[in-house]
């Protein structure tokens, strides 16, 4: 874990993390979905499945292949796979003009 919140602060040094967040456990998820004119609740994670998103880590980078060679750094890589996406410019950009 030290390994990580080392290059976690290397990041930060560097301009690129812009935040992140440990997950709790999929045992304590809750999965809404709309159906049938209403909101039904399960709990647990939305899938089944063996693999589970366990935290976000938001980066500053120029595009999908500089957070790629950012990512591939990271200790934690060596522990499972690491999905990276970019942001969705034209939602977030709707979203930041109704927080005016």
């Amino acid at each position: 874990m030290e390994e990580c919140f080392a290059y976690d602060d290397e990041l930060r040094r560097g301009g690129h993390f812009v935040g992140g967040e440990a997950l709790q456990s999929i045992r304590n998820a809750a999965t809404l979905r709309y159906q049938n004119g209403k909101v039904t609740i399960t709990d647990g994670p939305y899938a089944e499945t063996k693999e589970h998103l366990g935290g976000l880590l938001f980066l500053e980078a120029r595009d999908l292949n500089h957070a790629i060679q950012l990512m591939s750094q990271h200790p934690a890589v060596r522990n499972g796979a690491f999905e990276i996406r970019g942001t969705d410019e034209q939602i977030n950009a709707m979203v930041a003009a109704r927080d005016l």
